[in-house]
């Protein structure tokens, strides 16, 4: 059994800053990790390695820098990381983001199971995984939180729900995206550090993955930001004195007034 973990490298903040000219995350002089629902899903490919013997690949799109994300995840465990970084990807959406990565696992070939973290904690659209299955035509299910049962090509899984949780049942392969409901990622052991620090990082380029460059970067992405700000901050509030059904008479009327 094989499978595929996508993950991206994020900012390790909650300040997100906006640079105006460019419509873009600053990520200059922050430190980058890997996206926290993206750790969720390396785990849970650990744990089907670990009952089933599967080959855990770890792929992710960026820039240079986001070797490190990778190394962290051989570090926890996986057998092989690959890096899809090319010029050509710089200002993808998550449609060209995930058509690139879906070339690359086309290159991989070998597949029983895709999982992804439910969204990034940068971009928050949940959009990449369901695009990575839609360009291979592959089954999905998303906001999986807990794996039931994996037989011969059949995978049964818990979804969660607003109202609870539903059990569905899909054809290998397939690709899933994962809550944090799922497990409890585990540390890098001091082998795993030292291993993922000799380890070789798998690298391609749009061409390697025969990406076509009208699909991909600004060019290729059908949603274009035309305007991006970050929001004003709220006002003071307003405390109340007095009697309850007196401060709830003046909260109503400052809501008519508003109104």
């Amino acid at each position: 059994m094989n499978v595929i973990v996508c993950i991206k490298q994020v900012p390790d903040t909650t300040n997100v800053r906006i640079n105006p000219e460019t419509n873009t995350l600053v990520r200059e002089g922050v430190e980058s990790i890997i996206n926290p629902f993206d750790m969720y899903a390396i785990e849970e490919g650990l744990r089907i390695k670990e009952k089933f013997g599967a080959k855990v690949t770890v792929l992710t799109m960026g820039p240079p820098q986001a070797e490190a994300a990778l190394r962290e995840a051989i570090s926890l465990g996986a057998d092989e990381a690959i890096l899809l970084s090319d010029r050509a990807f710089a200002g993808s959406d998550t449609w060209a983001t995930s058509y690139a990565l879906s070339r690359a696992i086309e290159k991989i070939k070998d597949f029983d199971i895709i999982l992804c973290g439910k969204q990034a904690s940068d971009g928050d659209t949940a959009q990449v995984g369901p695009g990575i299955a839609a360009h291979l035509d592959l089954p999905q299910v998303t906001y999986v939180k807990k794996i039931e049962e994996i037989g011969d090509k059949i995978i049964k899984v818990e979804r969660m729900t607003e109202e609870g949780f539903e059990i569905l049942e899909g054809k290998l392969p397939i690709l899933l995206t994962v809550v944090k409901e799922i497990n409890e990622p585990r540390l890098p052991s001091l082998k795993g550090k030292m291993r993922a620090k000799q380890a070789s990082i798998i690298k391609w380029t749009a061409a390697d993955v025969s990406a076509s460059g009208s699909l991909l970067g600004l060019n290729g992405s059908p949603t274009q930001v035309v305007k991006i700000f970050s929001p004003e901050k709220r006002k003071n509030g307003k405390i109340f004195d007095g009697d309850i059904n007196e401060a709830a008479d003046q909260i109503i009327k400052g809501l008519k007034g508003i109104i």
